[in-house]
């Protein structure tokens, strides 16, 4: 990034010396290119215009790259942002972990061990790094691509080499994952399904930031955050989450990076979250 600063600077420089300024024509990047706009479909075209608007102005003065994923099945509704802009998946992926586990053991006709359970339970609810690689290297990447396969998560990229952190994800796969969660469908049995809801409302407090602020009371929540920090991009800061009441049975997911703190990433996710619920309460 930082070579690219000092290029242009010299560009700059330079065209202040010469009065040349071509080459600060050519080196501007148009702003619609550089921030796509928050898209809104519903049933309800007054609650896709409110939250179009209510995100956009969340996100106004938020730096980083934000992505963001809400569909209502009560009203219909899609909201995306960055739809298929890929992030490193961080803790995140712990929810593919738990759905790979219990979708192949499905295939043979099998419960979890106790020794999986202990392991599924500490990887959601307590976001269990040493538990995450344990059942990582069990499922092997064959299995792990087989579950991503039958749940139409064509662009999820598995981190290579054990590193389940790196995975590659994207809000559009996120909410596929969350979709299946929630309905029934043949991928995840509903006891499967019933199970990941459990451990994600089982949540510790001190991780149950992110797509549940603001939840209206009355409305559960099943969620999973990730984060991680790393030489580019500054801190990932993820959250997805279920959420159900109110009339209302929807799930959110906001990926985000480039930002310069975690607790800066929590607030622009926060932020978001905050007037999606509003919104779809007052639907």
């Amino acid at each position: 990034m930082t070579s690219g600063i000092s290029r242009r600077a010299r560009v700059l420089a330079a065209a202040v010396g010469t009065g040349v300024l071509v080459p600060l024509v050519a080196a501007a990047t148009p702003a619609s290119a550089a921030t796509p706009a928050v898209t809104c479909t519903s049933a309800n075209a007054g609650l896709a215009a409110k939250l179009k608007k209510d995100i956009t102005a969340a996100l106004a003065t938020r730096k980083g790259t934000v992505a963001v994923g809400l569909y209502d099945r009560s009203t219909n509704t899609t909201c995306t942002l960055r739809a298929s802009t890929a992030y490193d998946s961080a803790s995140v992926v712990k929810v593919t972990v738990l759905a790979t586990l219990l979708w192949d053991a499905k295939k043979t006709n099998r419960y979890l061990t106790d020794r999986e359970n202990t392991l599924a339970k500490a990887m959601i609810t307590k976001s269990d790094n040493a538990a995450t690689s344990t059942l990582w290297k069990q499922l092997g990447m064959t299995k792990i691509k087989g579950f991503l396969t039958a749940a139409g998560m064509t662009q999820t990229k598995p981190g290579a080499n054990g590193y389940w952190g790196l995975t590659q994800i994207t809000v559009t796969d996120e909410q596929k994952l969350l979709k299946l969660i929630t309905a029934k469908n043949a991928v995840l049995s509903d006891n499967s399904r019933a199970y990941i809801l459990k451990l994600m409302g089982q949540v510790v407090s001190s991780q149950r930031w992110g797509t549940p602020y603001g939840v209206p009371s009355g409305v559960t929540v099943a969620v999973k955050n990730g984060w991680l920090q790393r030489a580019t991009n500054g801190w990932r800061v993820h959250s997805v989450g279920a959420f159900k009441g109110g009339g209302h049975d929807y799930m959110i997911t906001v990926l985000t990076h480039g930002n310069s703190t975690m607790n800066y990433g929590i607030a622009t996710i926060q932020a978001v979250a905050k007037v999606i619920h509003k919104d779809l309460a007052a639907s």
